[in-house]
């Protein structure tokens, strides 16, 4: 959990905000229109905003109202996770954004873009990632979960500031993997030093909870889908469980059984099973790792599996970044993850699912989803930890385990606690749920935005 000490932010923030003011508007933040996009009836804004002054510190946001009725629908903020990696990239270009890159540069308007329910606000942090920076390099050395939750108050602070309007609406934090930190660690924030945030609830996908808890499930669902032998498997069971060799990894002294038993899983998973999405075919590179070839789109979902790279090239365009106000500092071009932030790696150890406990306690709505193909942060882990917290803090299930539907099809499974706590499977998705199955990911977030129940029959 966060240190209390954190109670003293508000109080701090509010002096920051009288001595530094607001030096730009909405309109010198507005995107007129990007590169290669179609006409469209919703406002776009980009650009940056100060976090730290003495040291220069500015993390980069791209914001896009709701297609219909803007001022009534909720505010959301999106996080990717990494750590280290752009909710501008991923999340908005690659997953539920208006817009991801195709051939040619050409913007592809997405059929399920998530502002067809909210507002939607993308921000990139911490400093050091995507178009994020910190004129102070020492700031990339050792950055922690603490400054990141700390920076990314401050943002919406300031945010608001610039963006009044929506100080009222609805207001729901969301992400997906490593946000399993950043997500309920802001919440816990806005919490504790009552910012004046209209917060609702949060949604996380595929999150990072609870460290031995989610990477030991990776063992199981390696073995359950046929990615590993049964020697394999109960090696890994009784010999090196994977919590340990991740453990060993970040610390650099992989050897001995784990470093075996770990060298042995990746022969047999092999380095062309995306690990994100096992059923999901891969973007192929070529040996000197600078051009790319399609590869075939997945017929039954229209899955561009390259739109990673579609989206660096377009981002990294001059023509773009100048639409975007984006700008690159200390860096020679935008990248999806940070090639310059140090993360502490040992803050992988800090559990959030205390956090959530204690979110849900505030009245805070928490919903925790896993696309089902994800092998990085498998759904068992994830459920588990969300039906053991239920227990903990004496949650009655109050919509039992069923299948959830979309368009007469099983979209997933789904269980309620409380009527606040909730857990979603997506049916067929990835570690980036809204990118292998973006219709059902849509039908979930506007369920969880409306606090309503997943549709139950056909």
């Amino acid at each position: 959990m966060l240190p209390h000490s954190y109670t003293l932010i508000a109080i701090i923030i509010i002096v920051a905000e009288t001595l530094v003011g607001v030096s730009s508007f909405p309109e010198a933040d507005k995107i007129s229109s990007l590169p290669g996009q179609s006409t469209v009836k919703f406002q776009q804004y980009s650009g940056y905003i100060a976090i730290d002054d003495q040291q220069q510190r500015a993390l980069f946001y791209y914001f896009v109202e709701a297609e219909e009725d803007p001022a009534s629908k909720p505010l959301v903020l999106w996080l990717n996770g990494g750590p280290g990696c752009s909710s501008v990239g991923v999340g908005a270009f690659a997953e539920h954004g208006p817009f991801q890159p195709g051939d040619n540069n050409v913007l592809v308007q997405n059929d399920y873009s998530w502002n067809k329910e909210a507002n939607v606000l993308y921000l990139e942090s911490p400093a050091g990632v995507g178009f994020s920076y910190s004129t102070n390099k020492s700031f990339y050395a050792l950055v922690t979960d603490e400054i990141t939750a700390r920076d990314n108050l401050v943002f919406l602070q300031r945010w608001f500031t610039k963006f009044p309007e929506y100080s009222n609406n609805d207001f729901f934090i969301t992400g997906e993997s490593y946000a399993g930190h950043y997500v309920p660690q802001l919440a816990q924030l806005i919490v504790q030093t009552k910012a004046k945030f209209n917060l609702k609830g949060i949604a996380i996908g595929n999150p990072l909870l609870e460290f031995n808890t989610d990477f030991n499930s990776r063992s199981e669902f390696f073995w359950s889908h046929g990615l590993i032998s049964d020697s394999t498997y109960e090696v890994l069971t009784k010999v090196c469980n994977y919590s340990s060799i991740r453990r060993r990894i970040q610390n650099g002294n992989l050897r001995g059984a784990c470093a075996t038993v770990n060298n042995q899983l990746n022969t047999e998973v092999s380095k062309y099973v995306d690990e994100y999405d096992v059923t999901l075919d891969v973007c192929l590179s070529s040996v000197n790792q600078q051009a790319f070839v399609l590869n075939q789109l997945q017929e039954t979902q229209k899955i561009d599996v390259c739109v990673g790279d579609k989206t660096t090239a377009y981002l990294n365009m001059k023509e773009v970044q100048e639409a975007l106000h984006a700008k690159l500092v200390g860096v020679t071009q935008w990248s999806t993850c940070s090639g310059v932030l140090l993360y502490d790696y040992q803050n992988l150890e800090i559990p959030t699912i205390p956090i959530l406990g204690s979110l849900v306690k505030s009245g805070i709505r928490v919903l925790v989803y896993s696309g089902d193909q994800d092998s990085v942060i498998p759904l068992t882990g994830s459920r588990s930890l969300v039906s053991g917290l239920a227990k903990e803090i004496g949650l009655n299930t109050t919509v039992a385990y069923r299948a959830w539907f979309e368009e007469k099809q099983v979209a997933g499974w789904t269980q309620v606690y409380g009527n606040i706590l909730s857990y979603a499977t997506i049916r067929g998705a990835s570690h980036e749920a809204p990118f292998s199955q973006p219709k059902r990911s849509l039908v979930l977030f506007k369920a969880f935005l409306e606090g309503k129940s997943l549709p139950s029959i056909i």
